[in-house]
């Protein structure tokens, strides 16, 4: 599969956090608190085995509608708009009432009270439909420092108002977390987890990748390393493919400890079902499909020897031949059985397949016309390769790597149709993915893999703020929630591609217009 190629910053190799100079504390970080909120770190999320008992566990507020009379005023109100969320399903006729970055009122747009509110700003909502603002749950931030500057405009712009970045060097992301939680900033929400934890061989290591991971070679270093993160004000930790399983298991009983959510691949030492169990959320379905493979325990045998390095390959390299050496030959060995027993072992971990970037063999960002038509608001230099990229891949013979494809969009069927949870990000801006934009592009895989269009945006809303126990301030349009909203053209219950309509978006509590976003862009 062709992968974009970053301009990395200054090569950076290091075996250790602390290695890397960075021991310093984050002392003040603007967060959800300017509007009012408390971040609430949660070690293990609120899993819902689906959007019935979702339901369930957050109908405090019933419906969604108010229950208390309107406020006297307000800074924003929708009126005469369709609300509609992955819990409560479709409302029409409502009013939303907007102060101080909460949703202070839902109303039926026929009752005198919204009438009678006095707004800042007014909107007509008649025809348009009004969800919970989107997350991407995987970003990289600082993968391609081109795109950095960019981000937060071109996720603004798709209707994204929360991010959650999965791995970058502290030196190069804390100073960009900053930036987007200042006082005033026009961004959207962000969470990090600062470098990805690998192992003594490290895959992002700044020389023959760009610069988003750390070293973990042993036991000791996994324990000073999440020590340093915690000091430093991560909202989660994230434990890479190259960490033995010793070094797995003191990354992640120290991180629980310290009541740090954890993310992750699973490591190319170990099966999915041990993983799994130990950590919130997995990856890219990657290296899944070992683990259900008939022939687990000799392709496992094989990695581990692989894994030896007395050469000392890069652990760019090292891992990608392990990829591409195994991958296939492990999807095709699939056992119902055995995989069956694998999900069963996942069932409380957050799956985030990133399935636009898994599938394009069988659905290439080169082949629609929107992703060229967006291009013109990257970066130049960006934009420059990108096209380039593109116009190489139409011109030339066909790459088609549809079994990888196919596979991930089967097992992320099943793994939701057993009740696994599954939360929706992208990888970008890996992948010729269009930050915001590739949001879009990854709910539609969902719908095609056999989420129904609710759990789809299930997964890029609700499900995400659960992960962070924020599920009573994010994910929902309703009474005493975040005011993070997208007005859409269309119905995306309907149809997941609606999504796409963004004609305006509120971000903690300002309302940004379509000819405002357009601006945020290049």
């Amino acid at each position: 599969m062709a992968r974009s190629a970053p301009v990395p910053p200054a090569p950076m190799r290091s075996t250790s956090l602390l290695a890397a100079g960075v021991g310093r504390v984050r002392a003040v970080r603007a967060s959800v608190v300017r509007a009012g909120a408390v971040r609430v770190r949660a070690g293990r999320a609120i899993v819902s085995a689906a959007i019935a008992l979702a339901a369930v566990l957050l109908s405090a507020c019933g419906s969604g509608d108010s229950g208390a009379a309107a406020p006297a005023s307000a800074d924003l109100v929708i009126e005469g708009v369709t609300v509609v969320d992955a819990v409560n399903g479709v409302r029409e006729g409502r009013t939303v009432v907007v102060d101080d970055g909460r949703i202070t009122a839902v109303l039926a747009a026929d009752d005198p009270e919204a009438d009678a509110v006095e707004a800042t700003e007014r909107v007509d909502g008649t025809g348009r439909v009004l969800i919970p603002g989107l997350w991407d749950f995987h970003v990289h931030l600082t993968y391609d420092m081109r795109f950095t500057e960019a981000m937060p405009g071109l996720f603004l712009a798709h209707g994204v108002t929360s991010i959650r970045d999965t791995g970058g060097i502290l030196d190069l992301v804390l100073p960009v977390v900053a930036e987007l939680e200042a006082e005033g900033a026009t961004a959207p929400r962000v969470w990090f987890a600062g470098p990805l934890l690998d192992g003594a061989d490290v895959v992002y290591d700044g020389e023959n990748r760009s610069a988003l991971g750390i070293g973990t070679p042993d036991v000791d270093a996994a324990r000073a390393n999440i020590a340093a993160l915690a000091d430093a004000g991560v909202d989660f930790v994230k434990i890479y493919e190259m960490v033995t399983p010793e070094v797995f298991d003191a990354l992640a009983s120290e991180a629980s400890a310290r009541g740090l959510p954890i993310d992750g691949h699973v490591p190319l030492s170990m099966l999915a079902r041990d993983v799994g169990p130990r950590v919130q959320s997995l990856e890219h379905l990657r290296n899944i499909e070992l683990d259900c493979a008939a022939g687990a325990e000799s392709l496992l045998e094989a990695r581990l020897a692989l894994l030896e390095n007395p050469d000392g390959v890069p652990g760019a390299d090292l891992r990608s031949r392990m990829h591409s050496d195994q991958r296939v030959p492990a999807i095709l060995d699939h056992d119902p059985a055995r995989c069956a027993e694998v999900i069963e072992a996942l069932s409380e971990t957050v799956m985030v397949p990133t399935l636009r970037l898994n599938a394009m063999g069988l659905v290439s960002p080169f082949e629609r016309d929107d992703w060229w038509a967006t291009l013109p608001r990257l970066p130049d230099a960006a934009e420059i390769d990108w096209r380039d990229a593109g116009e190489r891949a139409r011109g030339g013979p066909p790459q088609r790597d549809t079994v990888h494809g196919s596979y991930s969009m089967r097992l992320i069927g099943e793994m939701n149709a057993a009740g696994v949870p599954v939360a929706a990000g992208t990888d970008t801006p890996i992948g010729y993915a269009i930050p915001g934009y590739s949001l879009h592009s990854e709910l539609e895989m969902l719908v095609r893999s056999g989420l129904t269009p609710q759990e789809a945006l299930f997964a890029a809303t609700v499900r995400p703020a659960e992960w962070f126990g924020l599920e009573g301030e994010l994910g929902l349009v309703a009474e005493g929630y975040l005011a993070d909203l997208v007005l859409l053209s269309a119905n995306p219950l309907d149809d997941i591609t609606a999504v796409r309509g963004v004609e305006a978006v509120v971000t903690k509590g300002e309302l940004l217009t379509r000819a405002e976003l357009d601006a945020l862009m290049r």
